[in-house]
Parts: C-alpha cells; structure tokens; sequence
C-alpha cells in the first residue's frame, strides 16, 4: 500500500494493526505513523517495529493518508472534537471503535469524509484476527479493497453492511473470551482426570486450534464435522449427549445475541 497510515492511539490493537502491516510488508515501516499518550509505548513500537512515532496528533493527521482511530470509545469523541477540524475529506478515516456508529463519525467530521467502521478481535495480536469492515458511500471500491488487505494482514477480514456489526461483536469481537472459558473448562475437565494443569492447556488449547482451522479448510459443515468424530456408541457421542443436556447451545446463541445487543445500545 503506497499510503502513509497513520495510528492514534497505539495499545493492544493498535500495535497489533501496526506489526500485521509491517511483517506482513504491506507497508514499509517508514509509511506507518503512532500516536499515543504514553511516550514508553511509542518508544517500544518505534524501537521494535522501526515505525516513525509523533508526539502531536497533529503532526499525524498532516502527514498520514490513512488515519486508524485506535483509542477507547469513550475517547474518541473528545479526539475528534479537538482535532477533526484538521483532517481533510482527502483522507480515509478508520474506526476500531465498539458502538460509534458511521452516522455518529459522520456528526464528528462531516458528511464529505471517507468513514469506515471496523470491529476487529484480539486475536488480531498473533496474525488470526477477524474483522469486520462497512463504510460510507464515500469511500471508493479501490478504497474498500485497500482497508481489506489492512486487516488481512494480520488474520481475515470481510465487507459487511453496517447492519450487521452487532452481530460481529457477539460471533467474533467478544467471542475470544467465550473460547478462553471453553479452553478453560475443558482444562479443568482434564486436570479431574489427573492431568497436570499446563498440559492440560496445552491439550486443549490445540484441539480448538485444531478444530477451528479444520472448519476453514475443508471447507465442511460443522455438524459434518462433528459427525466424524461421533462414533456409534463413542466416547464423543456421549459427551455430546451431556454438553447438550447442560445447555451448551443456548447458552453459546444466548452470549452472542447478548453481547450485540449491549453494542447495539451503546
């Protein structure tokens, strides 16, 4: 990408964003700009990724191209209210932001800016994010395509319309955690058994690893999926049974449906 991008707001995300675009050689590390209010952390991204680092925001905005609002949903309102005036309706305005919604950015800049929306996941810190992407109709096809080779970089991104972003938080922006606690409890099941604690996560952490990159490779209905480790009179048919009889479906729809709802009222 032949853009400078610049990044404010450098925690979690934003450094994970900013390594996927470098490793990754999607940018050159001299075309990708950090801001953040801990001078240690621009410090570490500078010395680790070899990134140029500012201290104004300012500064950012007037020479990036591509500017990723990278902070809390609570701070980004108050960001733009004090710097938006700066950035001109030439540049593509990223937000990471939960719950700030396109018309919401658009009140904050204007109706002319190229907006985009993302809600990416976590696991975007070791190359297996999962992104969602919607824009304004602003924001070119070319545009489109170059925000998706951002987020592709470190994991999978995909177009979606703006409709649908609450439900990308409840399947995979909040969804790491519902997997952290089914990996621990599996874990736990095995340390019943008599295995020692970090085999334990080491064994089960892989298993779903496993299983996840199954799902996207063959290309195979889950139910098939599971359908082939179910053996007639099985281990794995009976602790179906029970993870059914517990209510493990539902309460997996319900977290979902939770979590977007709480997006979607935010």
């Amino acid at each position: 990408m032949e853009k400078k991008i610049g990044f404010i707001g450098g925690g979690n995300m934003g450094s994970a964003m900013m390594s996927g675009l470098v490793k990754t050689r999607v940018c050159s590390p001299e075309d990708v700009i950090a801001y953040d209010v801990s001078a240690s952390a621009l410090e570490k991204l500078q010395r680790e990724l070899g990134i140029c680092t500012t201290d104004c925001v300012e500064t950012l905005i007037e020479k990036a191209d591509v500017i990723v609002l990278a902070v809390k949903p609570q701070v980004l309102p108050s960001v733009l209210k004090q710097h938006g005036v700066k950035i001109t309706k030439d540049k593509l305005v990223i937000s990471i932001a939960a719950g700030i919604t396109l018309t919401r950015l658009t009140e904050l800049l204007s109706e002319e800016h190229k907006l985009v929306r993302v809600m990416p996941n976590t696991p975007a810190m070791v190359g297996e994010g999962m992104a969602g992407i919607c824009t304004n109709s602003n924001v070119t096809e070319e545009e489109k395509q170059q925000v998706l080779a951002m987020f592709n970089c470190f994991g999978k991104a995909e177009l979606i319309p703006e409709k649908l972003i609450d439900a990308v938080v409840g399947v995979s922006g909040s969804s790491p955690a519902y997997v952290y606690m089914f990996i621990e409890a599996l874990a736990d099941g095995a340390v019943m058994e008599g295995m020692p604690r970090s085999q334990a996560y080491t064994f089960a952490a892989q298993a779903v690893l496993g299983s996840a990159k199954m799902v996207l490779e063959s290309g195979k209905h889950p139910g098939e999926l599971k359908d082939m480790v179910c053996s007639p009179a099985g281990t794995t048919i009976d602790a179906v049974r029970s993870l059914e009889a517990d209510g493990l479906r539902a309460a997996v729809i319900n977290a979902v449906h939770v979590a977007a709802e709480k997006n979607r009222n935010m």
